[in-house]
């Protein structure tokens, strides 16, 4: 399992891309897509609402457990990827491309986001 390099991840297991125009993807990692097993359905948050660092802004639920989607960062929700709604199981086949979860144009950025490395070390992969 190979995390990109230019990725940021959190200790919840999402992880963030670099800021365009202010604007960063989030998404679950591989290790924590194969952790959930089959993902059959996905709550995201909404275009328009806010996300706390750390806090809970939507759900995926799999064919083992229901998980809550934490934000690694906070700010405005800028667009959440339909085609995750539409088939949830782009989480699992795709989760660094098109399992991608929400955009967020980001106000503030915690400073505990982990290196692949450090992202690899920490989740033991």
């Amino acid at each position: 399992m190979s995390n990109p390099q230019q990725l940021r991840y959190s200790k919840e297991h999402e992880w963030l891309s670099a800021a365009e125009d202010g604007v960063s993807t989030v998404g679950i990692t591989e290790f924590a897509a194969n952790a959930l097993g089959d993902v059959v359905y996905a709550q995201l948050p909404e275009v328009g609402d806010t996300v706390t660092a750390g806090e809970t802004c939507g759900e995926l639920e799999s064919t083992k457990s229901v998980s809550d989607l934490y934000s690694p960062v906070s700010g405005e929700v800028v667009e959440a990827n339909q085609d995750v709604v539409d088939d949830p199981s782009l989480v699992n086949s795709a989760p660094f491309e098109g399992g991608w979860l929400f955009k967020v144009r980001v106000s503030e950025e915690p400073k505990d986001l982990l290196s692949a490395d450090e992202y690899s070390e920490f989740s033991g992969n």
